[in-house]
C-alpha cells in the first residue's frame, strides 16, 4: 500500500510541476531532499549508536537487572498475570527501560521479543491476549525521559536548545499513558463481564 501512496505523491508533484511549469524545481527538491536524508541519517545513526551502546554497558553492567526490580511492583500491577520471573516480564521492563531511555529503534527488537513471549504464554494464539494489548498501548504511549531521537532531529536542523523538547515530551508521554493504561483496564474489565 505504502508503494502506491508514495507512487502517487511522485506522480502528483510532477504533474503540478508540469501544469505550473517548474518541473525543474520538482526535480531540485527531490535532490536537495535525498542530500538532506543522508545528512539526517547520518547524525541519527550516530545518535543511536552512543544510546545502544550505553544500553549494553547497562546491560552487561547488571544495571538494567537493578531497574527491572524497581520497576517489578509497578509492571506486575498492570500485568498481574505474569509471573516476576517469565521470560515475557523480563522482556518488557527491558522494553520499557529502553524507551525510557528514548532508544526507540532499541526498543523495537526488545518489544517484538515481548510480543513473542507474551504469544507463548497466552492460551487462544489466534487472539491477542490482555497482556499482549497492554503492551502495545504502553509501548505507543511510553514515557521518554531522554526524547534522543527528537534532540538529535533538532539538532541536526540546527536548533539553538534542542533540550527544551524534554519537559513537553515529559508532560505529553505521561498522559498519553496514563489515558492509555485507563481506558485499556476499563476495556479488559468490560471484556470480563461479557465473558
Amino acid at each position: 500500500m505504502l508503494t502506491y501512496i508514495w507512487a502517487l505523491m511522485i506522480i502528483v508533484s510532477f504533474l503540478f510541476g508540469i501544469l505550473t511549469n517548474t518541473p525543474q524545481n520538482v526535480t531540485n527538491a527531490a535532490l536537495k531532499g535525498s542530500a538532506e536524508g543522508i545528512n539526517m541519517t547520518i547524525s541519527l545513526l550516530g545518535t543511536m549508536c552512543f544510546w545502544s551502546g550505553l544500553m549494553e554497558i547497562a546491560k552487561r553492567s547488571g544495571l538494567t537487572e537493578k531497574i527491572a526490580k524497581i520497576f517489578s511492583p509497578v509492571i506486575h500491577l498492570i500485568f498481574p498475570e505474569l509471573s516476576p520471573k517469565s521470560p515475557a516480564f523480563s522482556a518488557i521492563v527491558m522494553n520499557i527501560i529502553a524507551n525510557l531511555l528514548g532508544l526507540s529503534n532499541a526498543a523495537t527488537p526488545l518489544g517484538l521479543k515481548a510480543m513473542e513471549e507474551l504469544k507463548k504464554e497466552s492460551h487462544d494464539k489466534t487472539v491477542a491476549s490482555n497482556s499482549m494489548c497492554m503492551f502495545v498501548v504502553i509501548n505507543t504511549a511510553s514515557v521518554t525521559l531522554i526524547p534522543s531521537t527528537v534532540i538529535a532531529l533538532r539538532l541536526s536542523a540546527g536548533s539553538l536548545n534542542p533540550f527544551e523538547i524534554i519537559i513537553p515530551a515529559w508532560i505529553s508521554s505521561v498522559l498519553a499513558l496514563t489515558v492509555g493504561i485507563v481506558f485499556a483496564k476499563f476495556f479488559q474489565k468490560n471484556s470480563e463481564r461479557k465473558i
